[in-house]
């Protein structure tokens, strides 16, 4: 495996001090034009890239990272999201950091714990719970948004989550309808949501209209439906899925702009570090209702 240039090779082929190198690299003191010249070209001609991660412990300022903590890497609304998150940072040279928590809160502080460690820019995290994250993000000094759900004492973006689900749910049915505990399950994973919907649908008097409340649930309810033989029971999501309108019959949703959602919190998170020190504040994204008919 062939060797990374190191700063001292720059030097040594430059025919300068390593001190000279660092100077031109990090635009710090005086350095002639030629000079910085010739160090430009050979770090082009040797593909050196410098440790921005050594230099940021060397130095004791933040790192060029953000950090973003996720409950789950493989649904594509945290996808989308992460996708806003670097768009929104990409122009200020900053690099995003992922990490997954599984929902859990010892695992997110591990997750936490390691971004501080290593000085990262900003923290943005979809919480998992607790007020663990701010108190350690706070302590460090480091700017934190919680994306999705709120959090304590922070910066928060989330989705009109009650004006999205009320909408959705009078879609389905008349308001004012009750909502017994039996007609309601919790489920964090696909194949969860699967075993919650059939008991649902085996109850003596089952619901005539399901709403699930993530792609994981809309998924399991979907697959549900569809090994029971039910074509006679609505279902709505809330988040969109991909291909939903090629699904038969096609499904209706309260879509949420996840990648708007990054995007928010990227900004309030660039806002904090350009020395925005204003009280911490909620912004709200809306969602859209997506009705997609049957088709003839």
């Amino acid at each position: 495996m062939e060797r990374r240039p190191t700063l001292h090779d720059v030097a040594r082929e430059a025919q300068v001090s390593a001190k000279t190198v660092s100077r031109v690299l990090n635009g710090e003191g005086p350095v002639a034009a030629a000079t910085r010249e010739r160090v430009l070209a050979v770090v082009a001609r040797l593909g050196f890239r410098p440790n921005l991660m050594a230099r940021s412990i060397r130095t004791g300022g933040p790192d060029s990272t953000v950090g973003l903590v996720l409950p789950e890497l493989g649904n594509p609304f945290f996808g989308a999201l992460a996708d806003g998150v670097e768009e929104a940072v990409r122009g200020r040279g900053l690099t995003v950091l992922l990490g997954c928590s599984g929902g859990d809160r010892a695992r997110e502080a591990e997750v936490v714990g390691a971004f501080l460690a290593r000085r990262t820019s900003a923290l943005l995290v979809v919480p998992a719970g607790g007020g663990g994250t701010l108190a350690a993000a706070a302590g460090a000094g480091v700017p934190l948004v919680y994306l999705d759900r709120p959090g304590p004492g922070a910066d928060c973006v989330v989705s009109s989550n009650r004006a999205g689900a009320r909408a959705g749910v009078a879609h389905l049915a008349a308001a004012g309808l009750p909502a017994p505990d039996a007609l309601v399950a919790g489920a964090r994973t696909a194949a969860a949501a699967e075993r919650a919907a059939l008991a649902l649908l085996a109850l003596p008097e089952p619901p005539t209209a399901l709403f699930a409340s993530n792609v994981n649930a809309a998924t399991g309810a979907l697959l549900a439906l569809g090994r029971s033989g039910r074509r006679d029971v609505a279902l709505l999501s809330f988040d969109d899925l991909p291909l939903a309108e090629v699904l038969e019959p096609p499904l209706s949703a309260v879509a949420q702009d996840p990648a708007l959602l990054g995007a928010t919190a990227a900004r309030l998170a660039l806002a904090r570090l350009d020395g925005d020190a204003t009280p911490p504040r909620t912004e709200t994204v809306a969602t859209r209702l997506v009705l997609r008919p049957a088709r003839p």
